[in-house]
């Protein structure tokens, strides 16, 4: 059996202005709500693992589905809110006045995520349990289809990797964060 994950492509949001972190959570619906640019070629590994599934599966955000589109206009795809990104905390009080790039916001915020600051989202023990379930879906799958692929988020991705391994499954310790990149992930019965 086969599980692959790939990150989805680059957002067609580029806006990196300075901006507060009241306006960076407008800026993450937007993120969540645009595309991915269209590459002139994309990794010959996500393509070939994409041909060769019988299923591809998608967070509900538009860049994953369109991502998976991308790599295959004709696959089947089933698209799961389950796969979503993490999410990151808002509103830290102590930092309303201060002004940052929103590339600087997300790591600074996902850093506070980390630490337990989990202000109007998931906690870091609820997204594992929810890799955890997304995990065992995929497996489920797998285990019908042989080789499957999702088209997933970054941080997710990494979680579902640490929760395939735990059960037996074998590939890269940490799954490949670029855009595009492509990581499978194998058990053998």
């Amino acid at each position: 059996m086969e599980i692959s994950l790939i990150r989805h492509g680059k957002s067609k949001l580029t806006e990196n202005e300075k901006i507060t972190c009241i306006e960076f959570k407008k800026w993450v619906e937007k993120y969540n709500n645009n595309g991915v640019f269209k590459e002139s070629s994309y990794p010959a590994v996500a393509l070939k693992k994409v041909a060769a599934s019988n299923i591809v599966f998608t967070s509900d955000l538009q860049r994953s589905v369109e991502s998976a589109r991308l790599l295959n206009p004709g696959t089947k795809i089933i698209s799961d809110r389950i796969f979503r990104e993490i999410e990151l905390p808002s509103n830290p009080t102590k930092l309303v006045g201060i002004k940052l790039k929103a590339s600087i916001w997300a790591v600074i915020l996902r850093v506070f995520w980390f630490s337990g600051y989990s202000n109007e989202c998931e906690s870091f023990s609820q997204a594992k349990l929810r890799a955890s379930k997304a995990s065992q879906q995929l497996i489920g799958y797998a285990d019908v289809h042989k080789k499957i692929v999702l088209v997933g988020h970054g941080f997710f991705n990494m979680l579902i990797a640490k929760e395939l391994q735990k059960l037996g499954w074998k590939g890269k310790r940490k799954p490949g964060a670029k855009h595009w990149s492509c990581t499978t992930y194998t058990l053998t019965n």
